[in-house]
C-alpha cells in the first residue's frame, strides 16, 4: 500500500508543481529567457536595482547579469531609497560603497539623487529593475525618472524590466499632482493611485514630459490589469521596511497621506503598518459605526484596539479601526483615506483642530507633496465637513487622465 501511495504521489507531483507555478513572467525573465540579453554583448551595463530585483525563482538580476559575463560587463549598480538591500529607514541617507563584485554601488538617495557625469562615464546602457507599489508618492519611481532625464542628456539607452502594479492595473483614485508641488516623493502628474506598471509610467513620462530618452520597456507575460500581486503567483519581497506584505501597498494608499500629518497612529510601529488607525482619544466602536454608515464600496471597518511598539503613541493604549477590504476592485483606497480624515474631524474636532494648528511647516509640506496640492490641507483646516470635498477634488481631471494614459498602457 505504501508503494501505491508513493506511485500516486510522484504521478501527481508534476500537476501540483504546475498549479503553484507563477501566472506571470516578469520583465527580467522575458529579458533573459527570450534572448534580449544577447543585444548587450560587448556593452558596459549599469543596473538600477535593490533587493526586490529578483525573478520568480528569487534569483537576483545582479547575479543573472554576472552569469552573462564576459559577453556583458556589469560595471555599476545604482541604489534607490532604503539602499541596495532595502534595510535603511525612510529618508535615511544611503552612502556609496563597493559590492562583492568589485564594482561601485552608487547611492541615489544620499548626497545626490541623480546619477552624475562621473557615475555615468563609460556606461553604454542602463537597466532598471525594482518593484514599485502603485502609488505616486513612492521614491523608486522618481529615481527612474531622474535616471531617464540624465541618460537622455548623454544619449544612454534605458531598459526598464517591467513588474506588476501590486494594487492592480484598474484602480485610479486620488488627486493629480500640481507642478508647484512636484518633488522627490511625487514627480509626475498622475493620480495618487494611477493603475499603471513601472514600464507604463516610464513610457508616459518619456512622451508626456518630452524627455527624449532612448527608452525600451520589456513587458511581462501573463499579467492582467485586474490582478492583485497575490493573483500573480509571485513571491512578494518587502519593498521597504514598512511594506512587508503583498497587500500592504493597497493600505499604504489608504492611510499613508493621513500618516504624514502625524495626527493618529496608522499601524507603523505596530504589526499592521497602514492597515489600522488609532489614538488614545478615539472610541473604536463609535468610529467604526460612523465609517460603516457611509457604505463605501468594497470595505468594512472593524473596531480595533492595540498598543504601538514605537512611533506615534508608543506604548499607549489606542482605539480605532482595522480596514477590511471586501472587494479590492470596487475599493477606492484614497477615497477611504479622505473619509477617515473627514470622520475623525467630525467626531473629534477639538483634538483634530488642536493638532492641525500645532503642525510644523515640514509636516504640512509633506502632506501637500503627498497629495500633490495645497488645497486639501486648506480644506481640512478651514472647513467643518471635509470628507466628500476631499474625495471629489479633481474628479474631472482624474477622469480625463484615463484617456491620456490609455496611449501608454502595455496590457
Amino acid at each position: 500500500m505504501r508503494q501505491l501511495y508513493s506511485f500516486f504521489f510522484f504521478l501527481l507531483l508534476p500537476v501540483f508543481a504546475m498549479s503553484i507555478a507563477p501566472k506571470v513572467e516578469l520583465g527580467v525573465e522575458v529579458f533573459f529567457n527570450e534572448g534580449h540579453i544577447r543585444e548587450l554583448k560587448g556593452k558596459r551595463v549599469a543596473l538600477v536595482t535593490n533587493h526586490t530585483g529578483v525573478d520568480s525563482k528569487l534569483r537576483s538580476t545582479i547575479d543573472r547579469l554576472k552569469e552573462a559575463a564576459p559577453e556583458v560587463k556589469l560595471v555599476a549598480l545604482f541604489a534607490p531609497e532604503h539602499g541596495i538591500r532595502g534595510a535603511q529607514y525612510a529618508f535615511e541617507a544611503v552612502e556609496e560603497t563597493h559590492g562583492p563584485l568589485g564594482i561601485p554601488i552608487y547611492s541615489l538617495h544620499g548626497k545626490t539623487r541623480r546619477p552624475t557625469e562621473k557615475m555615468l562615464h563609460g556606461i553604454d546602457v542602463i537597466l532598471y529593475d525594482i518593484q514599485d507599489i502603485g502609488c505616486r508618492s513612492y521614491t523608486y519611481t522618481t529615481t527612474l525618472f531622474y535616471v531617464m532625464e540624465e541618460a537622455a542628456k548623454r544619449k544612454i539607452p534605458v531598459i526598464v524590466l517591467d513588474r506588476p502594479n501590486p494594487i492592480n492595473g484598474l484602480t485610479v483614485d486620488g488627486p493629480m499632482l500640481e507642478d508647484n508641488w512636484r518633488s522627490f516623493i511625487g514627480y509626475i502628474n498622475v493620480p495618487y493611485c494611477h493603475g499603471m506598471t513601472i514600464g507604463e509610467l516610464a513610457r508616459f513620462f518619456n512622451a508626456h514630459y518630452k524627455v527624449g530618452c532612448a527608452l525600451r520597456v520589456i513587458p511581462m507575460r501573463g499579467w492582467k490589469r485586474a490582478m492583485s500581486y497575490a493573483d500573480t503567483g509571485l513571491h512578494w519581497i518587502p519593498t521597504s521596511p514598512q511594506i512587508p506584505e503583498a497587500d500592504t501597498p493597497l493600505f499604504f494608499a489608504s492611510t499613508g497621506i493621513l500618516g504624514e500629518l502625524g495626527l493618529v497612529n496608522i499601524g507603523v510601529g505596530y504589526t499592521l503598518p497602514f492597515k489600522v488607525i488609532g489614538a488614545p482619544w478615539i472610541h473604536a466602536q463609535k468610529l467604526a459605526d460612523q465609517l460603516n454608515a457611509q457604505k463605501l464600496p468594497g470595505v468594512t471597518f472593524l473596531p480595533f484596539f492595540y498598543r504601538p511598539f514605537f512611533g506615534s503613541y508608543k506604548g499607549k493604549d489606542c482605539q480605532g479601526v482595522k480596514i477590511v477590504v471586501t472587494n479590492r476592485l470596487s475599493y477606492r483606497p484614497v477615497a477611504v483615506q479622505y473619509m477617515l480624515i473627514g470622520i475623525l474631524k467630525n467626531l473629534y474636532p477639538a483634538q483634530m483642530n488642536a493638532k492641525l494648528a500645532a503642525l510644523e511647516t515640514s509636516k504640512k509640506d509633506l502632506f501637500c507633496k503627498a497629495n500633490g496640492n495645497a488645497q486639501m490641507l486648506s480644506t481640512l483646516i478651514k472647513e467643518k465637513y471635509t470628507a466628500w470635498k476631499l474625495i471629489l477634488y479633481q474628479k474631472q481631471e482624474r477622469e480625463a487622465f484615463l484617456d491620456v494614459r490609455s496611449k501608454y498602457l502595455l496590457y
